[in-house]
């Protein structure tokens, strides 16, 4: 089953998305899955993980009833208020929904660089982990130090890096995020997204010889088995059609095995986010 492990969902109003700026105007605009189904279709993917566009409960359980309307939305990945009192609780009522997946928080706006050490997102962490759900890692490439560390205080939780934790995409690999990538891989309960990758190019020019160092990486950092396909939609749709890039990233599969392409495209989302038809 092939899996897109993340993609966005949004009717669109200035104030709520405000972090789409001048340049992303081309996404100022609805993206349902009426939109989405067809550009999965023409490339054979079966389903996607819905990802949380925005910090609200509000967000979380549309996203649910998304799923429940729409078969393609085999998981959804929302946010919850990890440093609220209640967030037990919170965590309790939204794991009864089975489609229902994990947990992402936009570590890469918050302006404290010791965000990751506070007690409270610690302690919510830990909720997370006890009912078995996954935590998306939102990042830019500069606070790779402080999400290892992170990781290391929560051995028992199922990661997932989105992005490959964004790195500004100007030339070569930079050496000092292919050596947090690597040490972070490190560790075995950590997957990676190979997603939002475009959109980390400087005004949005990619091409295929530049971006593939950057696939090599992540590739030989965490293997087949802990590394995912995933579009950024709609926000791709800055930089690249849907098609252009699952094509992009089908092609640097090539030289893989069977099994080994059908665990990047799918079958590790399927795995880690204990997905279902």
């Amino acid at each position: 089953m092939k899996i897109d492990a993340h993609q966005h969902f949004w009717r669109y109003s200035a104030a709520e998305y405000d972090w789409i700026d001048d340049s992303m105007r081309a996404i100022r605009a609805d993206f349902l899955p009426a939109t989405l189904a067809p550009l999965l279709n023409a490339v054979g993917i079966a389903g996607t993980v819905a990802i949380q566009a925005r910090q609200s409960l509000e967000e979380t359980h549309w996203l649910l009833e998304l799923a429940h309307a729409n078969p393609l939305i085999k998981g959804v990945v929302g946010w919850v208020p990890l440093v609220a009192p209640d967030v037990t609780d919170i965590l309790s009522v939204l794991a009864q929904n089975p489609r229902f997946k994990g947990v992402r928080h936009v570590v890469q706006g918050e302006p404290d660089p010791a965000f990751l050490e506070g007690a409270a997102f610690d302690a919510g962490l830990r909720a997370v982990t006890a009912h078995d759900l996954v935590y998306d890692v939102l990042i830019l490439a500069r606070q790779l130090p402080a999400a290892i560390a992170f990781v290391d205080r929560h051995p028992a939780q199922q990661f997932v890096l989105d992005h490959i934790a964004k790195p500004i995409v100007h030339g070569a690999p930079p050496a000092e995020w292919r050596q947090h990538i690597h040490e972070l891989a490190r560790r075995e309960n950590v997957s990676c997204k190979f997603s939002g990758v475009v959109t980390e190019v400087p005004g949005g020019q990619w091409t295929p010889e530049l971006l593939r160092p950057y696939f090599e990486v992540v590739l030989q950092a965490f293997g087949p088995r802990r590394l995912m396909f995933g579009s950024d939609w709609p926000v791709c749709v800055v930089a690249a059609s849907y098609s252009r890039w699952y094509n992009f990233v089908e092609e640097c599969t090539a030289a893989l095995t069977a099994a080994e392409r059908a665990e990047i495209l799918g079958g590790t989302a399927t795995r880690i986010y204990k997905l279902t038809d």
